[in-house]
């Protein structure tokens, strides 16, 4: 087991603890990087799509992992983050500031909907949200004139100022910069003052309110930067696919992002990539895996629906904290073999129920 011999209260806010963070973390953008000369075009749009996914799981994260509102109508930020890139695009705009419009409008539109959060939570903010999604999916449907109704839009290629980013590797170079920055984002906002007063509403109100944090202003930044983030990977989605219409931000959409963060694991940043991560490989799996099934389970249309929900069961039954979770207890094991004992990870999240942040 690595323990950390701290000279300076500097060390305790750094995103490297050590310096096996700075190699494993640079490895692995070393290979993201060079993925699109080690992986075939079909691959790389699939880890394109995991980073956009990760994106809008990061703003999830922020509202449902860090402060505990919970969203059940998340793709109508993705749906009109979407649809102002592609109106903006289509419209000459270039994608810098067709991208930023998307994010602040998306932001814009979380403000109102984090209003109801001051005074409902739970299953009624749930609700809340849900209608929400309801009344946007309507109105890109409707909306012809704009949105292009049922019919749904075309979307051009990102142009970076006469720029062009027409290949799928120039777009997966994109993707990539944004999930770092955006990741970056969030690492920095949690280390802030900001930050914390998220943690602390999530794990109590009244505490929080008897520290002086107002939970007004809180919730709604809250729900507006979680919404500018799905925002964001509306935008790169519209751009990934070159065509969206209504049907694609429904209510199906929110419940897989928010499977997305129960998977990969609530309260903590890489759960929203392992998530992601889930979320883009379980349909291929389950692909793979239906020719050796028989004809009447193989073939039946509702199969990925019961697989993604017999996942969300068993993970809520048999491992809360998600992927993220359990390869924490595995870590821990491996460190301390053989001297782990069953009940040692629970005792340390029932001390360090904020650590989990990290």
């Amino acid at each position: 087991m690595r323990f950390i011999f701290k000279t300076d209260y500097g060390q305790d806010i750094k995103l490297a603890k050590h310096g096996g963070h700075v190699f494993w973390y640079g490895a692995l953008m070393l290979l993201l990087v060079a993925a699109p000369w080690l992986f075939a075009e079909y691959w790389l749009a699939q880890l394109t799509f995991i980073l956009i996914y990760s994106i809008a799981g990061l703003g999830l994260m922020l509202l449902a992992g860090f402060t505990g509102l919970f969203s059940l109508g998340h793709a109508a930020f993705l749906g009109v983050g979407a649809y102002t890139q592609a109106v903006m695009t289509n419209a000459g705009v270039p994608f810098p500031i067709a991208l930023a419009c998307a994010a602040g409008l998306s932001a814009a539109v979380g403000l109102v909907v984090g209003l109801p959060a001051l005074r409902v939570k739970g299953i009624y903010l749930g609700m809340a949200t849900l209608s929400f999604g309801f009344i946007v999916e309507e109105v890109f449907a409707r909306w012809e004139s704009v949105t292009g109704g049922n019919s749904g839009i075309h979307i051009k290629a990102p142009d970076m100022f006469g720029w062009k980013l027409d290949s799928g590797e120039a777009f997966y170079f994109l993707c990539l910069l944004l999930a770092v920055v955006s990741t970056l984002a969030i690492l920095n906002l949690l280390r802030s003052p900001t930050g914390r007063a998220f943690v602390a509403i999530r794990d109590s109100e009244i505490s929080a309110q008897s520290m002086g944090i107002h939970l007004a202003r809180y919730k709604t930044l809250s729900f507006a930067l979680s919404a500018a983030l799905a925002g964001v990977a509306g935008a790169l989605y519209a751009h990934k696919l070159q065509f969206i219409s209504p049907d694609q931000f429904n209510i199906l959409q929110s419940i897989e992002l928010l499977l997305l963060i129960v998977v990969g694991g609530v309260g903590s940043v890489h759960g929203a990539f392992l998530g992601a991560i889930f979320l883009i490989s379980m349909p291929q799996a389950i692909a793979l895996v239906k020719d050796y099934l028989p004809a009447a389970i193989g073939q039946a249309p509702g199969l990925q629906g019961v697989v993604y929900g017999m996942v969300l069961i068993a993970f809520v039954l048999f491992e809360p904290l998600g992927l993220y979770g359990r390869w924490l207890k595995v870590r821990t094991y491996l460190q301390t073999f053989p001297f782990y004992r069953k009940g040692m990870f629970k005792r340390q999240k029932s001390f360090q129920k904020s650590d989990r942040l990290k």
